[in-house]
């Protein structure tokens, strides 16, 4: 399926520059703003596979890398995702970055830098990235946890690229051309979404992002009633807190 992204601030010409030059991308936004979008969609448009990782505080070098493994009763070498793009001559992304382990980020900087390669130290080989490899990461600062940053030293490695939610038009274009909703209903979903955004009072660790609106777009194209299906995909996803959850509620029955 053909991947939609949007253009907003000339992200497609840095992300093909990036690519042409051979230099990592670091995308930066809120969650749901589209930075995945932009890697699947430039992924297909530069005919590239791309390899996901999702990075966490349990994720060790090993688990991008590669580690031995037991196999049909002999020891083989088994390669990690990191390994497997450079052999792919893919597009690595790193999804949340800030949140992978220090030594983690510190095993990875040969790849950010001219050197363009990794060591793997238990098989005594060094694999080299080939022109069409590329290492695309993300993070959101200031969104997640509050406290995750990352260190200015791996930071000026990367290109950067700041990716927000979308104007009015172009967010009611992604919603309707994604979902195949009314175009009112999504107008509506997008004021709403604009609305909550605007609200310095309601205490949220994330506001609504353009994914929640597809996701609710999706199930009221599928014939659920419109209140219902902001309250399961955007009110239910955005907080646990029985009061802030009422709040939601009561605004969503306000404004549908």
């Amino acid at each position: 399926m053909k991947t939609l992204f949007v253009e907003q601030f000339n992200e497609l010409s840095v992300f093909e520059m990036c690519y042409k030059t051979q230099r990592p991308l670091l995308l930066k936004g809120p969650t749901g703003c589209g930075k995945t979008q932009l890697v699947e969609f430039m992924a297909q448009k530069l005919n590239r596979p791309i390899i996901k990782v999702a990075c966490n505080e349990d994720t060790n070098a090993a688990d991008l890398l590669g580690r031995f493994i037991l196999k049909n009763g002999e020891t083989v070498w088994q390669d990690g995702p990191v390994t497997q793009a450079l052999r792919l001559d893919a597009i690595l992304y790193l999804d949340e970055l800030a949140e992978a382990r220090e030594d983690v980020v510190v095993a990875l900087h040969p790849l950010t830098d001219h050197r363009r390669e990794v060591y793997l130290d238990k098989i005594k080989e060094v694999v080299k990235a080939g022109s069409d490899f590329m290492l695309v990461a993300s993070y959101n600062p200031g969104y997640q946890h509050g406290l995750k940053e990352i260190k200015p030293s791996t930071r000026q490695r990367f290109v950067g690229l700041t990716l927000d939610y979308l104007k009015f038009e172009k967010e009611v274009l992604v919603i309707k051309e994604i979902s195949n909703i009314d175009p009112k209903v999504a107008i509506q979903l997008v004021t709403f979404a604009n609305k909550i955004r605007n609200m310095k009072d309601l205490v949220l660790k994330e506001t609504i992002s353009t994914r929640l609106l597809i996701n609710a777009a999706i199930f009221i194209k599928n014939g659920f009633e419109i209140r219902q299906a902001c309250v399961v995909t955007i009110a239910e996803s955005l907080t646990d807190d029985k009061d802030t959850l009422m709040a939601l509620k009561d605004l969503i029955h306000i404004h549908f």
